[in-house]
């Protein structure tokens, strides 16, 4: 990201105040690009140029919320209406002014100004605004673009925004950046814990193997790591036959100021993210560096690994995948499932070697999209195979995303029915089928299905499934098929559960929405775009669903999938003993430069649900026609 500058940072709480804000030295070079611009004034004439300046916290703050007055969400429509104004994101008629928005703003001086690429990103309660470095000509034909009449969402041409921001890799690093800072912010920094071990055990191997990205423990590491910045806790296991809900998380956490601070000047040091890794930058502040920690002399040490591992030597990789999946159970509407997979590594290695990697048999797998860490160079292409060589980071790091389709049959097979015998009652029947054609060393840990109603109050249920238990809460009913510690390896199972749910009357309920509600604006029929009785636009998320479906209930933004009360049941499972989409790796091709004496490892491949939906047969449900291809 050495091509990516942040002139600001700024952190919003639900009441639109800023309540973080940094502004580092890259302001000085953004002055500097705008007094040479200064002459060719090509776009004042449209209200707007580039301005050697930034909104105070107040002025940002009010800009943000008048523009969520305007859009409707903090995120806005992304496409064109009868309301859009020219020169506003609605205006440019694309969904990516969803993501990188424009703020008008109006100086407590009269100074008017744009802002512009700012990248928004949204993590719990709070808004993240990073504003990049970009030259002051590319501004200008952002300004130029979004006045054009005849712009839009035109991708290719070579006037459009998505070429525009072709043309800008630090996008890509404000991304990065406001991920990054939303993590810390919301506490959901997943550093692994370390535990050191002088001698590793098989234990200590998969212990090491399940750090990093989402599970428990990790092993030794070459320097003692600091607590992260902020750490998110889960919660534990539970009896079988009691629903497993996860807290959410407190809006309002506070920010703890310093220790941001420290994280931004470390990781970004003046204006230009060098290591996001929050792991590295609390080391570095913990431990500092020793004369122990200088690499030879002909060597240059990379920004991802501020320290030289010394120990026993070893590469170790493990797959993990996530599966999504539409389940429709018709005719007309084929099953749609991907697979969302990571490579992660953990290279134990002394010094700075690199290691190659050939990638095969990715047609095989119908590996689609491919992504690398950025400590990897992909030296050779191909449809069926692709080689790579990194200088790896200390301790678990993600080394290759990629997305496939599952070379196996769903793991969890089967519909859903549920109708509506009153207004509140309902009869409802699954029959499934789970792991079938799966043999050993395929094993399913735990599978439960649950079926959301967050439009209503579930007051009773009654039916016995064929096999497993069956809880309940306010607004949902929980079968779980194979409790965790019980799971099943190298056979299927038969499931099958009717029943009817009973629900409190409409006349005594109360489900608390967080966003304006459709029904209360009064428009008239053929009108573009819906307002609520103050005038302004409503959420969009409401008025997309509102303009598909008029006969359809509006519904919380929380279920965004549940079109009605009794629109679908989620499943959710995890896998052990290898990859749906048939990725692997061969320790054997693994090749370390220098020549070291290091056994390479590779297990523990897992899969896990992701949103993995059955519609119900019965009802309404979204479909996506597959383009046909000739």
């Amino acid at each position: 990201m050495s091509c990516c500058s942040i002139r600001a940072l700024w952190i919003l709480n639900p009441q639109d105040a800023v309540v973080f804000s940094r502004f580092p030295v890259v302001e000085r070079r953004w002055r500097l690009a705008c007094e040479k611009e200064k002459e060719s004034s090509a776009v004042e004439h449209h209200g707007y140029s580039a301005q050697p300046l930034l909104p105070t916290d107040a002025e940002l703050a009010s800009a943000f919320a008048e523009r969520k007055k305007r859009q409707g969400s903090a995120r806005g429509f992304g496409i064109r209406f009868s309301q859009s104004v020219q020169g506003s994101d609605s205006w440019v008629d694309d969904p990516i002014t969803r993501h990188i928005i424009t703020l008008d703003i109006n100086g407590e001086e009269g100074d008017e100004f744009m802002l512009w690429p700012l990248v928004l990103h949204t993590k719990g309660s709070y808004h993240i605004l990073v504003l990049p470095f970009v030259e002051p000509q590319q501004f200008k034909a952002y300004v130029t673009l979004c006045t054009r009449s005849d712009c839009g969402n035109s991708v290719g041409e070579e006037c459009s925004l998505s070429s525009l921001l072709l043309n800008l890799p630090c996008i890509t690093g404000a991304f990065v950046v406001a991920h990054t800072v939303g993590d810390i912010v919301a506490g959901d920094v997943q550093d692994p814990e370390v535990v050191v071990s002088s001698s590793p055990s098989v234990g200590g191997l998969l212990d090491s193997l399940t750090g990093s990205i989402g599970i428990p423990s990790i092993s030794a590491r070459a320097k003692p790591v600091a607590a992260p910045v902020a750490a998110s806790t889960t919660s534990g296991a539970s009896t079988a036959g009691n629903v497993v809900i996860d807290a959410p998380k407190s809006t309002s956490r506070p920010i703890d100021k310093e220790a941001l601070r420290t994280f931004i000047s470390s990781s970004m040091p003046f204006g230009t993210p060098l290591d996001l890794n929050v792991s590295n930058i609390s080391a570095i502040k913990t431990n500092g560096f020793s004369s122990a920690d200088l690499p030879p002399s002909d060597l240059k040490q990379p920004a991802w690994k501020p320290y030289l591992y010394k120990g026993k030597q070893r590469i170790l990789f493990t797959i993990h995948e996530l599966i999504n999946a539409a389940m429709y159970d018709r005719d007309e509407m084929p099953d749609a499932i991907s697979i969302s997979g990571q490579l992660n590594c953990r290279a134990e290695l002394e010094g700075l070697p690199d290691v190659s990697l050939p990638l095969t048999g990715l047609k095989s797998a119908h590996v689609e999209i491919l992504s690398f860490h950025h400590c990897a160079q992909v030296s050779e292409h191909g449809e069926d195979k692709q080689a790579l060589m990194f200088s790896p980071p200390l301790g678990n790091f993600v080394l290759m995303r990629y997305q496939a389709l599952s070379n196996l049959d769903p793991p969890v097979k089967g519909f859903y029915q549920l109708s509506m015998v009153s207004e509140d009652e309902g009869a409802f029947l699954f029959r499934l089928r789970l792991m079938e054609g799966y043999k050993a060393p395929f094993s399913m840990e735990f599978c439960t299905v649950t079926m959301p109603f967050p439009r209503r109050r579930v007051a009773s249920i009654d039916g016995n499934p064929s096999t497993g238990t069956v809880s309940t809460t306010e607004v949902s009913v929980e079968w779980k098929i194979i409790a965790s510690g019980r799971g099943i390896t190298g056979k299927s199972v038969e499931a099958t559960f009717s029943g009817t749910v009973r629900f409190l009357p409409r006349t005594t309920q109360r489900v608390p929405s967080r966003s304006m509600s459709v029904s209360a604006s009064v428009v008239e029929e053929d009108s573009d775009v819906e307002q609520d009785s103050s005038g302004n636009i409503v959420n969009i998320e409401e008025y997309l669903m509102e303009k598909m479906n008029k006969d359809l209930q509006a519904v919380d933004l929380e279920e965004p999938l549940c079109w009605q009360a009794y629109s679908y049941a989620k499943v959710s499972f995890k896998i052990f003993g290898g990859s749906l989409s048939g990725m692997s790796i061969d320790p054997k091709t693994v090749s370390i430069y220098p020549a070291v004496k290091a056994p390479v490892e590779f297990s523990m491949q897992q899969a896990s649900s992701g949103d993995y939906i059955l519609w119900n047969t019965l009802g309404r449900c979204p479909f996506a026609a597959s383009p046909t291809v000739h």
